[in-house]
């Protein structure tokens, strides 16, 4: 199963190769990875996604919360959230009908078309993987001449953020209640 994991790491040079030695030394795959810096130029937010079952993530994320600065792992899988991934490609649209039938793609999928010439278009699209997975699906019968893509980026939702912390409030107080019925 795909999961998407979330680090918050330290914004130092290195960092990147020792998340990346730790995958590649116990043969786990990284199959898209985003790394940037917060709003606290401190750190940095990598996003990873990987695949394996639930005990292989789970070590992955055992792992990864050993190496020295990383703050926060968190596998958004487990909660609500939103990914995006962008991609920008050059794709054959020449004169008539060709044309047309890209600019009705890029229309029913949001997309924009960002530089044009005679005989192709660049199209840029942010969206899920999925999404970006069915537009390259669509356009390859027309002819994709180049591909760049991101890795994925992704937010836990602010609902999901919310029941979290509710929940741990919660079994906070709990605790301190079980605490003190003890004493």
């Amino acid at each position: 199963m795909r999961h998407t994991i979330s680090l918050t790491v330290a914004n130092e040079y290195g960092m990147l190769a020792r998340v990346a030695g730790l995958f590649s030394a116990r043969g786990y795959q990284i199959d898209s990875l985003c790394v940037a810096p917060l709003l606290n130029d401190e750190l940095s937010r990598m996003t990873i996604t990987t695949h394996g079952n639930d005990q292989i993530i789970e070590q992955i994320i055992k792992q990864l919360e050993k190496l020295v600065k990383v703050y926060e792992v968190h596998d958004l899988t487990k909660d609500a959230h939103v990914e995006r991934q962008m991609v920008l490609l050059t794709v054959n649209a020449a004169m008539g009908e060709q044309r047309q039938e890209v600019l009705s793609l890029v229309e029913i999928f949001r997309a924009k078309v960002v530089d044009v010439s005679t005989d192709a278009f660049i199209i840029e699209m942010t969206g899920s993987a999925e999404k970006v997975e069915a537009l390259i699906d669509l356009l390859k019968p027309i002819g994709i001449r180049d591909l760049v893509r991101t890795g994925t980026v992704a937010m836990t939702r602010v609902a999901a953020i919310k029941a979290r912390q509710a929940k741990y409030d919660e079994e906070e107080t709990f605790s301190e209640l079980t605490l003190n019925e003890k004493v």
